[in-house]
């Protein structure tokens, strides 16, 4: 049976967990981000298009290769080889069959889609599915050992490949190819570092008892996940059944843009509340000041940075890609609003996984998902505006509602989580507000960015400083003990 974790070595675990984390979600999204730049500069946005049309399909299925045996084996203690080797098994079989019928399937997405060249491009870029099946259960061994510095290796040396050899394809002309191969490449050699990197290897022994041990918890966070993912990957195939490619692009393309930090702050506080949850899961007190602690961190970061994309946005563009992605915009304006929030959303998911309440979970996503058919019924035949409304208003009713259910598992209520989050919320809002009006006419928009982020900065800090905020606090003393230390 596992020792339970004391105060400091939780703390100890739960920082130098979140530095490896941080590393490794940050530095993929800096590679996306200035692959991004590049690519997005060269290959026409119709391609763009192409790709992002399949999303939810190569999203879907990912989800359905997990099968939620991934984190089944993240919660349970004392596996042997056997457990890990029929889950693996089961997820290669699977995946084989999930390319088969993908592979069948591509023509009618052809048709739907109203492009014949997708049939090929989804053919091809559905073959990452098994690939990355192929590597679930070494990266799951290393997650369970909180081996995320060897993580932070394998993920970021493969899409450095990735990007790499997308970026030679497009400048040599290859256009949707090269995006094609981004996908492909970051699979292949992901899973091969992983093969390399971890010791395990799977025996030829399968147990049906096994795999039904895992059901249970696993059945009920796949349904979960699977209803999840349809709702975050559904809009770039929704418009592209009613608009050109092009606007599927322009949506999608901001979309992915604004979530670059905000997966990166998700992410790196995601893979360690998976962590350090699972630890204390049976100690709601301390369950509750983990949660707060993380929200607060999340606060301190994402507001600021969400309100300073808001402003910064058209100049940004323009600056990087000229009028070719102006009409990206609005919509990556919108979406950020969401985005600033959608980090907490996924904490507590964590936490419902975490107490083993997966029927919480499995409550909340069907709540969604409800409200997400009913927002895209009233709000898609007005626009794509309005779309992006939905999306927005869509995270919030999510937010009220896993507050809501967080009080009752470990008494973290909607009280609990404004005065961890609002302070931050309004010393963003009016740091910005006052940075805009005091630069709205500076010219050029290098000279107005710059200027806007160091007005937004000083403010922000200056501001927490002077109302002796829990998070700067908490900088203050881990840069007085990192000086200590040398």
């Amino acid at each position: 049976m596992r020792a339970p974790m004391t105060e400091p070595s939780l703390k100890n675990k739960t920082i130098l967990s979140l530095f490896w984390s941080f590393i490794d979600k940050f530095g993929q999204q800096i590679l996306n981000f200035l692959s991004m730049l590049i690519l997005m500069n060269i290959v026409a946005t119709e391609d763009y298009g192409k790709i992002n049309s399949l999303a939810v399909f190569i999203a879907f299925s990912s989800i359905l290769i997990d099968s939620g045996f991934g984190r089944a084996l993240l919660n349970r203690q004392n596996l042997t080889n056997k457990d890990y080797s029929t889950v693996f098994i089961f997820n290669v079989l699977f995946s084989i069959l999930l390319y088969s019928l993908l592979f069948i399937s591509a023509p009618f997405l052809s048709d739907l889609f109203n492009s014949s060249e997708i049939t090929l491009i989804a053919r091809m870029v559905f073959m990452s599915i098994v690939l990355n099946g192929l590597g679930l259960i070494q990266q799951t061994i290393l997650t369970k050992k909180a081996d995320f510095k060897g993580l932070s290796k394998i993920n970021i040396t493969a899409l450095l490949i990735a990007n790499i050899i997308a970026i030679v394809m497009a400048l040599y002309g290859y256009g949707v190819w090269a995006l094609v191969a981004q996908i492909l490449v970051y699979a292949l050699f992901r899973t091969i570092f992983l093969w390399i990197y971890s010791k395990w290897r799977p025996a030829f022994d399968f147990s049906f008892n096994s795999l039904k041990s895992f059901f249970s918890f696993s059945s009920k966070l796949l349904l979960t996940n699977t209803i999840a993912t349809i709702g975050n990957n559904i809009y770039p195939s929704l418009i592209a059944l009613f608009y050109p490619m092009s606007q599927v692009a322009y949506f999608s393309q901001a979309k992915k843009y604004q979530e670059i930090p905000f997966l990166a702050i998700t992410n790196t506080f995601r893979s360690v509340a998976m962590l350090i949850l699972s630890e204390i899961n049976n100690e709601s007190d301390r369950m509750k000041r983990v949660v707060s602690k993380m929200i607060k961190s999340i606060a301190f970061i994402a507001f600021p940075l969400g309100f300073i994309m808001i402003l910064l946005a058209e100049p940004i563009f323009y600056m990087f890609f000229k009028e070719k992605w102006l009409s990206s915009v609005p919509f990556f304006q919108a979406l950020t609003l969401a985005g600033m929030i959608s980090p907490f959303v996924y904490i507590f998911n964590e936490l419902f996984i975490a107490k083993e309440r997966s029927a919480y979970f499995l409550g909340v996503e069907i709540l969604k998902a409800l409200l997400l058919i009913v927002l895209i019924v009233i709000l898609l035949p007005k626009g794509l505006m309005a779309l992006a409304t939905s999306w927005v208003l869509y995270i919030l009713a999510t937010l009220l509602i896993s507050v809501i259910l967080s009080s009752k598992l470990v008494k973290y209520n909607l009280l609990n989580f404004l005065k961890d989050t609002v302070p931050y919320m309004l010393i963003a809002l009016i740091s910005s507000s006052i940075s805009y009006l005091t630069t709205k006419n500076i010219n050029p928009p290098i000279l107005f960015i710059t200027i806007n982020i160091l007005i937004i900065a000083t403010l922000y800090i200056t501001t927490c400083k002077l109302l002796k905020l829990e998070m700067i606090k908490e900088i203050e003393v881990w840069f007085t003990k990192r000086r200590k230390n040398k």
